[in-house]
């Protein structure tokens, strides 16, 4: 059986779908992502926009964890929680994201110190 990391690491994007905590509705953004297995990595943080933890998309995730995922053409369901402060799922996170996304240009340290990984177990969408 084929993973989303063997299928959909190199994908650039993923879709990520929440439960607004106040409104109710649902809100999708394009956001980078790091894929282990069947679980990907998001991060927030670390770019002067929002404060770790902070974005909205965090927020919705942890006040509702049932979030949409899409990867290219496939769709999933999965649920969001945040990522243990200093632990070693914490370090990989970070080691992930940073290694796909940082350039020459731009080593995106600020954004690995101090940045707040969220996790997202994948399945099937239909599946849960």
């Amino acid at each position: 059986m084929t993973t989303v990391e063997d299928r959909w690491a190199a994908e650039p994007y993923c879709y990520l779908t929440t439960v607004g905590r106040v409104s109710g509705r649902h809100h999708e953004i394009e956001i980078w992502f790091a894929a282990v297995s069947d679980t990907i990595y998001l991060m927030n943080g670390g770019t002067g926009t929002y404060e770790p933890g902070q974005a909205d998309w965090v927020k919705n995730a942890l006040a509702h964890p049932a979030v949409h995922v899409r990867i290219g053409d496939a769709q999933f369901d999965g649920i969001a929680q945040p990522v243990a402060f200093d632990s070693a799922e914490h370090e990989r996170a970070r080691e992930l994201l940073v290694a796909k996304y940082a350039t020459a240009d731009d080593d995106l340290a600020s954004w690995r110190a101090t940045g707040f990984p969220v996790s997202v177990v994948l399945m099937p969408a239909g599946d849960t």
